[in-house]
């Protein structure tokens, strides 16, 4: 393989350059405008033809915002760099544009060891929040090499990518900060692992729709203040989740089974939901959900949204009333983790390329096994044993710790012609 990549592309065999290799950086700046970056190397291409000099790039980067452009391009130097630096002058001037030439040595690859990926979301995002982020970046030894913004909408969310410091502690210091300045920050080891996230299960309740089912069950039952205290006992991890389920669905018996359709026509998507579930589809992502809720809801919600997998308890029916009883094993907070490997072997994806979303005691599990373990406006105990927490009111933001840009978002929902859904809230 070495030697056809060789022969495909002269010197590929040692493309890298070597750390005394003289390079220019040349920047540009000024007013954006189309054939910009082509007519910069139409400059360099002149000046080869002129002198015999090759030009090799090394690196290149360009961002354009609210009109202003900054491009950089690192290149091998010349014998003699005056004049290359005297003609791209002349035609920056010619532009009206800024142009910056720096001398230096190799292509700063000693840099690239101990990558992060580190997402930022906020609503709004605050030069204070920013300003802590990049100085424990810094107190960590780690250097910014790239910031890139994912989304303006419906949160803020910017991607840094650091290098020199190892992913583990950046995580651990960046966590410490992200209560203090009232943002969202993930970190995650970068390279293809991080892209390779096939497989997204999450929680229902709470976390997929905005209420606790057994809670609308309870209200047509006329018992809603006895199943709450219980509920919250149980999200705190307070109470044994199996033991708290058994009583609560035990305060329903005798409802008639009507009341299931009415809560389904209660219930409430939370918002970015369906953004989040047409994103993955669409970009060939497989998703599941898993909930200590009921089938009775949940096998429709799977089936509104075009979900892939669906795990939850059955309540048990007989003759069109709840009898107080679940059918079957109790899926707890084992049962959640359980339902993640089952269907990560359905789906032939690995646990480390998998993204678990929850917000309860009984999701941490789940979390801990997944490659990405997410807590979405969480209890504080789910926050603290998370890989990262996302404390927005909005679904969709999962998608930026993936590293997918809100226009490929806009693009996804603008093709989507797939199941029924519901009015994005």
């Amino acid at each position: 393989m070495q030697q056809e990549i060789a022969g495909a592309f002269p010197g590929a065999a040692g493309a890298t350059l070597a750390d005394d290799t003289p390079t220019l950086l040349v920047t540009v700046f000024g007013a954006d405008r189309p054939g910009v970056t082509a007519a910069l190397f139409d400059q360099i291409r002149q000046f080869e033809a002129r002198t015999g000099y090759r030009a090799r790039v090394a690196d290149i980067e360009q961002i354009v915002l609210r009109g202003r452009l900054v491009l950089g391009v690192l290149v091998t130097a010349p014998p003699d760099p005056a004049d290359l630096r005297m003609t791209l002058h002349r035609w920056a001037a010619g532009l009206k544009l800024d142009v910056e030439i720096t001398e230096g040595r190799g292509d700063n690859r000693p840099r690239r060891a101990g990558r992060s990926r580190v997402t930022v979301l906020g609503s709004p995002l605050t030069a204070a929040a920013l300003a802590e982020v990049a100085g424990r970046v810094a107190e960590a030894g780690g250097n910014i090499d790239r910031i890139v913004r994912l989304a303006k909408y419906p949160v803020t969310a910017i991607e840094l990518d650091v290098s020199g410091v190892d992913p583990a502690k950046l995580r651990g210091d960046l966590t410490a900060a992200a209560a203090q300045i009232g943002a969202d920050i993930a970190v995650q080891r970068a390279g293809l692992a991080r892209r390779a996230k096939h497989l997204v299960v999450m929680d229902v309740d709470s976390t997929l729709i905005q209420d606790e089912v057994i809670e609308l069950l309870a209200r047509h039952a006329g018992c809603l203040e006895e199943v709450a205290g219980v509920t919250q006992a149980a999200m705190r991890g307070e109470l044994d989740f199996a033991g708290s389920l058994r009583a609560r669905v035990a305060l329903l018996e005798g409802l008639p089974a009507a009341a299931i359709e009415k809560v389904r026509e209660e219930v409430r998507f939370t918002p970015g939901a369906r953004t989040l579930v047409r994103t993955l589809k669409r970009l060939g992502y497989q998703v599941g959900i898993v909930s200590g809720g009921f089938t009775q809801i949940t096998d429709d919600l799977a089936a509104r949204l075009g979900i892939d997998f669906a795990a939850a308890n059955t309540l048990e029916v007989v003759d069109g009333r709840l009898t107080g009883r679940v059918v079957g094993p109790i899926v707890d907070r084992p049962g959640k983790a359980a339902a993640l490997r089952r269907f990560a072997d359905s789906a032939g994806v690995p646990l480390s390329e998998t993204v678990a979303i929850g917000d309860g005691a009984n999701d941490l599990d789940m979390l801990a096994a997944a490659g990405l373990g997410v807590a979405f406006n969480a209890k504080p105990v789910v926050r603290e044993q998370a890989d990262t927490s996302v404390n927005v009111p909005f679904l969709d933001a999962i998608l930026f710790l993936l590293g997918i840009p809100r226009e490929e978002v806009e693009e996804a929902q603008l093709s989507w012609d797939g199941v029924e859904g519901v009015p994005e809230v």
